[in-house]
């Protein structure tokens, strides 16, 4: 089991960000923050930093992610996000996220990045250079290109110009390489409790790095095929990830599962169900990772959903419809929603990251059992038994690269259940599958379309004049050649 710590230093920018979510203000531009501090020390600049990411990540990219990937659709008794069921996303929808990933968690990070020249806060400068890499990739598998040379220049350079999320990938290989140079398992001087991922382990950081190169390099797997070969390849000897790399949260104000918070801010109002795209997935293999997902309908035995997007049907109280488990921290009405970790990456990813490169060949290892692994680490994390699931026919390995491709990919999808949704939802535009996906009932695309990415915030539409231009959220990033 991966290791747990409690948020104790980041309580106050966990509190200040989860209960103004729903605030009306102008929000920080990516280049003007006039509360960043210059002079904090790393020990207390790491954890609000690993707090905003936990926080974009649980909340916005959470929501977004885990709605695109069908895993939950708007309930019929509420209205909280319909235009993200039906896709009619307004760029103010993602001022948030765009604003706490770059003047939040980025500002931190490089602070810290700055101070890393000394031998005190070398190992707290290779934690923030890897989060850096990290924080790019979500924004440019987000947004497409985005500003990274330009990018922290403060009050000297408000209107960053954007990179061409190729040159975005390659800072990100720069970043982890960098990072990876930088780690000293044998360090004096590493962080504590103040490390919300790994308590200072710098050989977890170390293993968090080269799986997220390894993830990096297989989102190319389409667009960069070379690249991502070769990239792979370089991991030949390297350690991966076999625990949940994860923020742990508490019941306590401010220490909350993130997504929870937001609900907490609305009243509690359950804007989440279950989809029928995904639990019908779920019951056609007989899943027990099923009620681990999900809830049973009130006063029933059974899962039961709704197809995606079909929120305008007038609610029956008499067949009610099931709600998200609070293992996923999408129910409000349940104080365990509280609790529900953010997993940066989770072990299931990494085994089914390594597996998918073993079957196409660039890596080493038997694809069969990387693959059964990821399975097996995603039953475990919900404590549930797989029983003979990996062996019946529905799950077992395939042969040929294709199929056994497809089977990684919609595994992890299954794993992936309101825990991990924008990444879900990012490797079906990578890879097409899982290849079960229906339009939203309440659709405002055209036929056949189905979101493809964020659209840029406000905030860069009306204040950056380098701004490159609207982006429609049907229109492709660069690696998405599926």
């Amino acid at each position: 089991m991966a290791k747990q710590y409690i948020i104790r230093s980041a309580a106050g920018l966990l509190t200040a960000l989860s209960l103004t979510i729903t605030g009306c203000s102008d929000f920080l531009d990516v280049n003007d923050n006039p509360n960043k501090s210059t002079a904090a020390e790393p020990s207390l600049v790491l954890p609000s930093a690993q707090a905003a990411i936990g926080l974009a990540l649980g909340q916005h990219y959470q929501i977004n992610g885990s709605m695109w990937a069908q895993y939950w659709t708007q309930s019929r008794a509420s209205s909280q996000y319909k235009d993200v069921d039906n896709y009619s996303q307004q760029p103010s929808n993602f001022d948030r996220p765009w604003q706490i990933l770059y003047a939040d968690g980025m500002e931190d990070l490089q602070q810290i990045i700055d101070q890393s020249g000394s031998n005190q806060y070398k190992q707290y400068g290779a934690i923030a250079t890897i989060l850096k890499a990290y924080e790019f990739q979500l924004l440019t598998d987000a947004f497409g290109d985005v500003p990274l040379k330009e990018a922290l220049g403060g009050n000297d350079n408000a209107a960053p110009h954007y990179d061409t999320q190729k040159d975005v990938y390659d800072s990100i290989f720069s970043m982890l390489n960098r990072g990876i140079a930088m780690i000293d398992e044998g360090s004096e001087f590493v962080p504590g409790s103040e490390d919300l991922l790994f308590g200072g382990d710098m050989s977890q950081w170390r293993a968090f790095a080269n799986t997220l190169k390894l993830r990096a390099y297989l989102r190319l797997s389409e667009k960069a095929v070379d690249v991502a070969e070769n990239g792979v390849k370089s991991l030949a000897t390297a350690e991966f990830l076999t625990t949940d790399a994860k923020i742990t949260y508490t019941s306590v104000g401010g220490n909350q599962n993130p997504l929870y918070a937001e609900m907490f801010g609305l009243g509690r109002t359950q804007n989440l169900v279950a989809s029928e795209t995904a639990v019908n997935q779920f019951k056609a293999m007989n899943d027990p990772r099923l009620n681990a997902f999900y809830q049973n309908a009130s006063g029933g035995t059974t899962v039961v959903p709704i197809p995606q997007g079909s929120y305008n049907i007038s609610p029956d109280p008499a067949n009610p419809i099931s709600l998200p488990s609070p293992n996923v921290g999408a129910a409000p009405r349940s104080a365990a929603s509280a609790l529900a970790p953010v997993k940066f990456i989770s072990a299931a990813e990494s085994y089914f990251l390594q597996a998918e490169a073993a079957a196409r060949g660039w890596l080493g290892g038997d694809a069969r059992a990387l693959y059964e692994q990821g399975i097996t680490e995603s039953f475990a994390a919900y404590n549930v038994t797989p029983g003979a699931y990996i062996t019946t026919q529905v799950a077992a390995f395939p042969a040929g690269e294709d199929a056994q491709i497809k089977a990684i990919i919609t595994q992890k999808y299954f794993a992936m259940t309101g825990n991990q949704g924008f990444e879900a939802w990012t490797e079906w535009r990578r890879t097409g599958y899982p290849d079960f996906f229906v339009e939203s009932a309440q659709s405002t695309l055209a036929p056949g379309q189905l979101p493809q990415r964020f659209i840029y915030p406000n905030t860069e539409l009306t204040r950056n004049p380098n701004f490159p231009g609207v982006k429609i959220i049907t229109e492709k990033v660069w690696w998405d050649a599926n």
